[in-house]
């Protein structure tokens, strides 16, 4: 008897495995693939989604993607809902770091960074502070003095608002300053471009790309950026670590799976998006959305954004913040 009841047992297991492997076998069908992207249409995030999608098709054979914006709470709900999906391969997400690694450190989330199955990161889009082309600050050596002299005074306008990665910048660049600027956070990037422009604020806080254009137009000058090196877009803009500040801080903005998609669906996704990123024309029109692109696949990407959540974690320990 007990010999029957493992024979069943085996059969029954053998059969599960069988139909699991023959329908991931024919991922993807027909059926639309969920992009949920946790902002606004228009956004950053939305618009990366919409150019990656467009093309991953070429590279997942009988793959149709469909963007879901899925906004509120910061990127919470959309983010959460990027966790809770089945993980059949027919749900993923466009998400945005340092936000998602922030956002539990204010507040319960439905989400647990490490167990996300990680796919690619696509643009790593450096923080910087911006001034309005006849301000008198020239360098971030001048903004320190500044602040120092007159403590909680400069104001610097956090684009994104409290905890986005423009918030950080500003908090990493006061702890390797030892200065204290006074923060005026602000919902989107336009309303602080506005206000440096208009004199309303010294200076503004967000990430290259969505600044190029008005450097390009001289109606404002660059600071630093928080990046590892120069960019070739702006060559001439030194890096914070150039002028003596240990800062790197910006948005990156890839894709993350559910948890526990399986391992034939993860690969085949995976290795689309390493298709894509490697392609000479994919990179060309990158360039010329001002999307400075920096592929990270699987495992790579999953060390980079843990690594990143440490850091945060650190300045959020000396440097407590809360969104209204």
């Amino acid at each position: 008897m007990q010999n029957r009841r493992i024979f069943i047992a085996g059969a029954a297991a053998a059969a599960a495995f069988s139909h699991r492997a023959s329908a991931q076998k024919g991922w993807p069908t027909g059926k639309p693939i969920e992009v949920i992207v946790p902002y606004p249409p228009g956004g950053g995030i939305d618009l990366m989604a919409r150019f990656v999608t467009k093309y991953l098709s070429e590279h997942l054979k009988g793959a149709t993607f469909v963007v879901n914006n899925k906004a509120g709470a910061g990127g919470q709900i959309g983010t959460e809902a990027i966790f809770t999906a089945k993980p059949d391969g027919y749900t993923f997400g466009a998400i945005s770091s340092p936000v998602i690694s922030s956002i539990p450190l204010e507040r319960s989330v439905r989400y647990r960074l490490d167990e996300f199955t990680f796919l690619a990161n696509v643009v790593d889009d450096p923080g910087a502070f911006w001034v309005k082309v006849d301000s008198p600050l020239k360098s971030l050596a001048d903004l320190q003095k500044r602040a120092a002299e007159t403590p909680d005074t400069v104001s610097v306008g956090t684009a994104a608002g409290i905890g986005s990665d423009d918030h950080l910048l500003l908090l990493a660049f006061e702890e390797a300053a030892k200065v204290r600027c006074l923060n005026t956070p602000y919902d989107g990037t336009s309303q602080a471009i506005r206000d440096v422009l208009g004199g309303v604020i010294e200076v503004a806080s967000y990430n290259v790309s969505e600044g190029l254009n008005f450097l390009r137009e001289k109606k404002t000058r660059c600071l630093g950026l928080a990046a590892p090196r120069r960019w070739s877009a702006m060559p001439d803009v030194p890096t914070f670590q150039e002028q003596g500040f240990d800062v790197l801080m910006g948005s990156s903005r890839g894709f993350l799976a559910p948890p526990k998609l399986p391992a034939e669906i993860t690969t085949a996704l995976t290795g689309a998006f390493r298709e894509l990123l490697g392609k000479p024309e994919f990179l060309a029109e990158a360039e010329k959305l001002n999307l400075p692109v920096n592929a990270l696949i699987g495992d790579d990407y999953r060390a980079y954004i843990l690594r990143e959540a440490e850091t945060v974690k650190a300045l959020f320990e000396k440097r407590p913040w809360k969104s209204q």
